[in-house]
């Protein structure tokens, strides 16, 4: 077993001694139970192409949130299509945008 901190170590001790209780309501549980089951069934394989440039930010984010960047791209993919992905509104910073002539 790994090394536990003192802080993980108080919290398996009042786990142990049935200390601790869900402040989760039965609703969010289900949900909960939902999503997970939803995410947990990975029985199919995709291929997709990506720009070199998608693929490095992705993985950036990945890293920034400490989850696998194929679990990155799959949950934003079930959160889309699930409509708990939303676009945020563009910013207007004040400065204006280049016009390309051509």
């Amino acid at each position: 077993m790994p090394k536990i901190d003192p802080y993980e170590q108080e919290l398996l001790d009042a786990f142990e001694h049935g200390q601790l209780r869900s402040v989760a309501s039965k609703e969010a549980l289900e949900r909960f139970k939902a999503a997970a089951r939803a995410t947990a069934l990975k029985d199919r394989r995709v291929n997709i192409r990506l720009s070199s440039a998608d693929l490095s930010d992705i993985q950036v984010k990945a890293l920034e949130e400490g989850v696998p960047y194929q679990t990155l791209i799959a949950s934003v993919l079930h959160k889309y299509v699930t409509g708990r992905l939303s676009e945020r509104p563009v910013v207007n910073t004040g400065t204006p945008a280049k016009r390309v002539s051509g």
